[in-house]
């Protein structure tokens, strides 16, 4: 065999097929065509080699090798497949001819693929721009993919992860050069694996994102569970997410990550959840989420008559959306397993009003377990700090143990970053649930009480540290040594400049 794919390999190809599109339309546009065409790839690359492994086994009998494809995990139909897109890269109308051959894949994969592709127009003049540029840009785009270094063939590649590798390195950069937008639909892989290893999810549990981006939160979360017989992972994800582009995002990452049977769900979660089974929200063991920030025009008008009472702790102010994604995900939660994990802003800690009765209300059923405070600019496109806030349903105690875990990271260029050290710190320190000086304390539910139900975390961490005293007889000291200094050197200036006549 050959030299096995890379990942540095994957990824260098994709990061240069970018420039195709870059400086031309926005990141978090040109991604989705850049996404769509390496699963095209994958696609097309896995039903190669699975056809050539029936042709030799069954001695070239097109019958039965027909039979075999139509069971595999993808069908694809003849002429929608990569490499007959790459032979027909000059003709005038390639860009149709891609969004045809996509809607042939998603019509042949309905139970899989349907709607993924529809959102994206290949032959979008507004996008790529008129005609013979639209074709020259599609041309460079699949002569970039058609790299004999993309070889996606499962037994080609060095590791099986690897190309939901190469995505999540795709979605991380264009989440880092979209900025607040790309935001949107990532969360840094740090906080994601921190938020998993504290959640703990085990096999035959079920986790759920309700507003699950790319996907990439989710995802961690399951590759948390370790894999059983077969490299496969007994657990099942779910998701649900309203942007249709990053809806698509989501289930192309899925499959990409080998979560085949994940459901994710188009929708808006606070207004029309569609994780449902029969009147009532389905319920999950683990519930994780980094919500849009204080969302503006959630659906509080509708919060009342929820048909699933999911806001009977009180109805979070129509402004900030915050409380409005934590209760929907502390509704879901299973009453007995449920762990529920969640990136807010600092605000929902102490601020009053109707947001104030819904935290009392949570802490007195005992419901939250804790809360980490994390670096400010983690996030792409959000600059302030953010905290993590988690809900256990069967809790054994009554404490809420707080960790500030703020001011140690690596500081980057454009993004703080947390480090592998930072997070073994957290885990093993929120495991432990023991005091230490000036990072964590085991609050007791009457001293957030005593604290009028406020979350802050310098109430409970005492990070404040003593100046060291000031000796000011050696402060004066040294202020006339410095003097005397200054009148020698003014001496031997005024010297100079007599010397010189001046």
């Amino acid at each position: 065999m050959s030299r096995l794919t890379t990942q540095r390999d994957i990824n260098d190809v994709v990061w240069r097929a970018c420039d195709t599109f870059r400086g031309t339309i926005d990141p978090a546009q040109y991604k989705d065509y850049i996404l769509v065409m390496l699963f095209l790839k994958f696609v097309s690359d896995l039903t190669r080699e699975k056809r050539e492994e029936y042709e030799e086994r069954f001695q070239g009998d097109a019958v039965r090798v027909q039979r075999a494809m139509e069971r595999e995990r993808f069908i694809v139909p003849e002429g929608t497949d990569f490499y007959s897109l790459y032979a027909a890269r000059n003709e005038p109308d390639i860009g149709d001819r891609i969004n045809k051959a996509l809607e042939k894949l998603e019509d042949a994969n309905k139970a899989k693929l349907e709607g993924v592709f529809r959102a994206i127009d290949f032959n979008s003049e507004a996008a790529l721009g008129e005609t013979k540029e639209r074709n020259a840009r599609l041309k460079h785009l699949l002569e970039d993919f058609a790299d004999p270094r993309l070889d996606l063939r499962p037994a080609h590649l060095e590791k099986q992860d690897v190309l939901g590798d190469a995505y999540q390195f795709l979605v991380e950069k264009f989440a880092s050069d979209s900025g607040k937008k790309g935001g949107e639909f990532f969360t840094p892989p740090e906080v994601s694996r921190l938020l998993a290893r504290i959640l703990e999810p085990k096999p035959g549990e079920r986790i759920c994102d309700p507003c699950c981006g790319s996907g990439s939160l989710l995802i961690r979360a399951g590759e948390m569970v370790p894999e059983g017989p077969g490299g496969v992972r007994n657990v099942a994800l779910f998701g649900q997410e309203l942007n249709g582009a990053t809806w698509a995002l989501a289930k192309m990452n899925m499959f990409l990550h080998g979560f085949d049977q994940a459901r994710i769900e188009r929708g808006d979660t606070l207004r029309a959840p569609r994780l449902v089974e029969g009147d009532r929200l389905m319920r999950f063991d683990v519930v994780v989420a980094n919500p849009p920030f204080s969302l503006d025009k959630w659906g509080a008008e509708m919060a009342e008559s929820d048909r699933y009472r999911r806001f009977h702790r009180g109805v979070p102010p129509k402004s900030r959306g915050d409380y409005a994604f934590i209760s929907h995900m502390i509704e879901t939660a299973d009453p007995v397993t449920g762990r529920v994990g969640v990136v807010v802003p600092h605000g929902v800690l102490f601020r009053g009003g109707s947001e104030a009765v819904i935290r009392r209300r949570l802490i007195e059923e005992n419901l939250l377990d804790g809360v980490i405070g994390l670096p400010a600019n983690l996030f792409y496109g959000v600059g302030i700090p953010a905290a993590l806030l988690f809900f256990r349903m069967n809790k054994e105690d009554d404490s809420v143990f707080f960790i500030d875990a703020s001011r140690e990271f690596e500081k980057g260029r454009n993004q703080n970053r947390l480090r592998d050290e930072d997070i073994e710190k957290i885990v093993r320190t929120w495991r432990a649930r023991e005091d230490v000086p000036k990072y964590a304390h085991r609050a007791t539910i009457d001293e957030i009480r005593q604290n009028d139900y406020n979350l802050n975390i310098p109430l409970y961490v005492d990070t404040f540290e003593e100046e060291e005293p000031v000796d000011l007889v050696a402060v004066k000291a040294e202020i006339e040594r410095l003097e005397k200094e200054l009148a020698t050197a003014r001496a031997e200036l005024e010297t100079a400049l007599k010397e010189l006549g001046l």
